[in-house]
Order: structure tokens, then sequence, then C-alpha cells
């Protein structure tokens, strides 16, 4: 990353500095390496993700009816490391972006305060990044899929899955995030936009009058940035729920054991005790309602309308599920297609 690693947003007081440099640095310093494997078998792991990235993209193109982008970005099989660089990376961005430029940060406080947040990112990044099968990452300058190899294996140590069923099916999930947004180009800048909506709100104020908060994340949100947090909720769950619906739409004749990997990583995603308290504390809870009631947004929308009718939501953002509508999917098709 070239440039002062401390960043600054003049525009909008409110959103962070961050020091990139100690957000890796703290970051690759707490997450582990993940499972040891040896020269053959990292090789192995390495050649059959890249297999399941190239493979996932006529499937998902077919069952989606979404076009492959002639330039989508590369599809990479990274370490934990580099997808926390990456992922840093793509945090300043979006900030940058949002707050329209970063000047140069300057006095100590600022520099304090940057590398406080910055540590924290770097803290928050290297839980996530034990857990992170695979990711689209649509606000780096070039952006790109990746899959995280050491977490892939990982998980194929300690769950019963045919390893190429379970690392295609992976890829078919973030390969159908690549396609939305290449079939809508507006949508990278319109989740930015609504980011800096969240912020201009300003930072968090007194709590007289607020309804009770549906997780940690919302509970420090005021009442104006709930509205907004909302929004881009029904936005997210829309394209989670879309991915995890299409990645099982792809069916059998793809993913033989599709069934059987569905059933057992549901069981792991609903595991009680410490990782459901690790999920609400991160806010991990968050995506996985967003992946379960986006589905069935999409499947009710889909028994309705085919496949092409729920894909005019990315034809523009006025076609965007709102809250509403998102739990009540029939309001959709009546506002859409009347």
């Amino acid at each position: 990353m070239g440039g002062n690693a401390v960043r600054k947003l003049g525009a909008m007081p409110s959103l962070p500095h961050i020091d990139a440099r100690a957000a890796t640095a703290v970051g690759t310093a707490l997450m582990p390496p993940g499972p040891a494997l040896d020269a053959p078998a990292a090789e192995a792991l390495v050649a059959g993700l890249r297999a399941a990235a190239e493979a996932s993209v006529t499937p998902v193109a077919e069952v989606t009816g979404l076009d492959v982008p002639q330039v989508g970005g590369p599809m990479r099989i990274v370490d934990r490391p580099t997808w926390l660089g990456a992922n840093v990376d793509m945090a300043l961005t979006m900030l940058d972006e949002a707050g329209g430029g970063l000047p140069e940060t300057d006095g100590v406080l600022d520099h304090a305060a940057a590398r406080a947040n910055g540590a924290q990112l770097g803290g928050a990044l290297a839980v996530l990044g034990t857990r992170i099968l695979g990711q689209w990452l649509p606000f780096l300058a070039e952006p790109q899929l990746v899959v995280v190899a050491p977490n892939v294996a990982k998980i194929e140590a300690v769950i019963d899955v045919d390893p190429v069923d379970f690392r295609l099916w992976i890829c078919l999930h973030e390969q159908t995030h690549r396609l939305q947004f290449s079939r809508a180009p507006w949508l990278r800048s319109h989740l930015i936009g609504e980011m800096g909506a969240l912020v201009a709100e300003g930072l968090p104020g007194h709590r007289e009058g607020r309804r009770p908060a549906a997780s940690v994340v919302e509970a420090v949100l005021t009442p104006e940035q709930r509205v907004v947090f909302a929004r881009v909720g029904a936005a997210m769950s829309l394209l989670e729920g879309y991915a995890d619906d299409m990645m099982d739409r792809v069916g059998p004749a793809v993913v033989p054991s599709v069934a059987h990997i569905r059933r057992v990583f549901e069981a792991r995603r609903n595991r009680g005790g410490w990782p459901r308290l690790l999920n609400k504390l991160l806010g991990m809870d968050l995506k996985l309602a967003q992946y379960r009631e986006g589905a069935r947004f999409c499947r009710a929308v889909i028994g309705r309308v085919g496949v092409d009718g729920l894909n005019v939501v990315y034809d523009a953002p006025a076609y965007l599920p709102t809250p509403e509508e998102m739990a009540d999917p029939q309001r959709w098709v009546a506002r859409v297609h009347g």
C-alpha cells in the first residue's frame, strides 16, 4: 500500500483515522497460521481450489442468468496474512471513498487514535481471518475473488464432506457475488454511498428513547443511523441470500453431494455455546441472518416471477428491496412487477 499509512477523513469528522501498519501488524501477530500441511498436501490443496474457482464460473452463469464479466478481477488462493492485508486495504478504500478523500493525519492525538483504531481493526480481522473460507472483495482498487486455503483445510479436517465437492460449493457462492457486482456496476458506489450516509449521521449519542437493539452492532447506533443500517442490511441480505440460494440451485449434476454439504454446513453454522457468543460479539450473527432471510426472499420471488424477474434487482438502486419488502417478498413483487 503506497502513501502515508495513517489515514484521516477530513470531509466527515465522524469517520475514524486508521493506521494501516498497526492494523496489519496487530492482525498478523494475533492470527494463528492455520493447520500445518506438508508441501505435497499444500500444493494439492491450492491446485484443487484453483480448479474449483475456475470450474465455478459456468455453472453460476447458467443458474443465475447473469453474464460472465469480460474483465472480472483475479481469482486468488491466499493464506491468512494475505487475506488480512487485502481486507485492511479494502477497509481503507471504503473509508476513503465514503469520506471524499483522505488528507494527511497530523498531531500526536491523531496518530495515537489512528494506531488504536488500526489495532482494533487488526484484532477483529485476526479473529475473522480464521473463519472466512472465501470472499469477493469488491471495494479494492482491483476487485478480486479470494479463497483462504488454510481455513478450507481446517474445515475439511473436521467435517464429513467430499473435498472436491466442498471446494466447488464454496467457490460457487463467491463466484455469484462476482457476477452480481458485474451485472450491477452501480452497486459498489451505492454501498459506499450508504456507508457515507451512515457515518454522516454522527457518532452515537444519548440513548434516551431508543428502541431495544437487535444486535451488538446496532446497539451503538443512533436512531438515524439505524434507518440507514436497516437499508444496508436489506441489500446485504439480498446479495448473501441470492448467492446462498444459487449455490444450491446448481444442483447435484455439478456438486453431487450438495444436499449433504448443506446439511453439515448448516449444523456447523447453528452451533451453540462459545461459537454462537463469538458470532454475536463479532456481528457474524447478522451475516448468518442475512444468508437465511435473503435466501427466503429470493426463493419466494423466484416462485412468483422466476430468476429473471428477481434479477431486476440489479437494474438500479430503486429496485433493491426495502427492509419491509425483505420480510414480505410479495410487497417487492407488487412494487416492481405490478
